[in-house]
């Protein structure tokens, strides 16, 4: 039987009962220091900021990580409000994932997403092609899909109404609008649109259903999907590594020859010590509009991007989705610079692209260790 940490069973209640439960356990907070900010904040739940010197264990606990996704994930729900690609968004692409090894996640972040389906459905269509609409109904669609396929087995209404709501406010192109601003999730729509793609793919049979129905309009819109993402071309070495990963569950995108051309350019870029460097798969200029070229061309190791956890956690897991065995070389080495870089939070650290504050891509850079561990049968158990 897998042991549950506290705040995962905790998820499980409404917030008066959960703090009542925290408390009874003896767990709280710790306090932070006057000039640290949070990184996650929301009623008993307060998380330290991520920072590159927090200091490295000497093994993986899949316990702190999972305890600081679970946490991270109710707090930005509770707070803010809304679907995040970074956080609670990154929690339903992957928690549902690791279902046969840690138990069913908690519903807290179903719960918080069905809210959100029957938000987002009640408004216009046009206001959801607007803003960070776009991703948020999309990241919806696409949690929700990762919940059927891992856990129930079987597509329930909602997912099925999230998918319809997302190809409803498709634009013309075959992709979704975005604001172009914050790299990686909402530097592009190349990126949503693989997104897109995994969610229609992922939803327990929806995708067979649908191209074999009678609904011309819906089948259309996915055909443009697949053109878009078979004919444009990804707009940096990341999106390629996306378009990859998409390819494995969403038909008709990248030929065997493409399969292994992609494997070969991200095998090209590990870095000495095993690990992946998000910033050595796009130029500055490259994320969105460039409007952190900037920023990123003043970083210190510029020249020399140290590994980080995100990307690490990428690269091995679409190598393992296409087909590159477990025991190839490079994964190998890529495993062993994960079990040797979780912190002592329990995340991988991963510097922000955007801003040097929250480095929320940490949290993303926690749940792509976890899958790529147990893509290669590397995730120890729960303690």
């Amino acid at each position: 039987m897998i042991a549950v940490a506290p705040s995962h069973r905790a998820g499980l209640l409404g917030p008066i009962a959960r703090l009542l439960l925290l408390s009874a356990w003896g767990w709280s907070p710790q306090p932070l220091p006057a000039a640290e900010p949070h990184q996650y904040a929301f009623e008993s739940i307060a998380v330290p900021a991520a920072t590159a010197d927090e200091p490295r264990r000497k093994s993986v606990s899949t316990t702190l990580a999972i305890d600081h996704l679970e946490q991270g994930s109710v707090a930005w729900s509770g707070q803010r409000r809304c679907i995040s690609c970074h956080t609670n968004g990154s929690y339903m692409l992957a928690r549902p994932a690791l279902t046969a090894a840690l138990g069913t996640p908690p519903a807290s972040t179903l719960d918080f997403f069905r809210e959100q389906l029957q938000s987002l459905t009640a408004e216009a269509h046009e206001s959801l092609r607007k803003s960070t609409k776009p991703a948020q109904v999309i990241y919806l669609a696409a949690g929700l899909a990762e919940w059927d396929r891992h856990v129930t087995g079987t597509l329930s209404p909602d997912t099925d109404k999230a998918l319809r709501l997302m190809f409803a406010i498709q634009e013309d192109s075959g992709s979704w609008g975005t604001l172009d601003c914050w790299p990686p999730y909402e530097s592009d729509a190349y990126h949503e649109a693989t997104v897109a793609a995994l969610a229609a793919a992922t939803a327990p049979g929806w995708l067979s259903d649908v191209e074999a129905g009678s609904d011309d309009d819906l089948k259309a819109r996915i055909a443009q999907l697949r053109t878009y993402l078979h004919e444009t071309p990804p707009p940096h070495d990341y999106g390629r590594v996306l378009l990859l990963q998409a390819s494995t569950r969403f038909p008709g995108l990248v030929d065997a020859a493409g399969t292994t051309e992609i494997a070969a350019m991200i095998e090209r870029h590990q870095r000495d010590d095993g690990g992946w460097s998000i910033r050595t798969f796009a130029a500055p200029e490259s994320w969105g509009r460039g409007n952190r070229a900037d920023k990123l061309r003043a970083e210190p190791d510029f020249e020399t991007p140290a590994s980080d956890g995100h990307m690490t956690g990428l690269a091995i897991l679409a190598l393992r989705e296409a087909g590159v065995p477990a025991d190839n070389e490079g994964i190998k080495r890529g495993i062993a610079w994960l079990q040797a870089n979780q912190r002592a939070s329990g995340r991988w650290w991963t510097r922000s692209l955007n801003t040097d504050t929250w480095h929320f891509i940490t949290y993303s850079g926690t749940t792509l260790p976890l899958l790529a561990l147990q893509s290669c049968g590397a995730l120890p158990a729960m303690e």
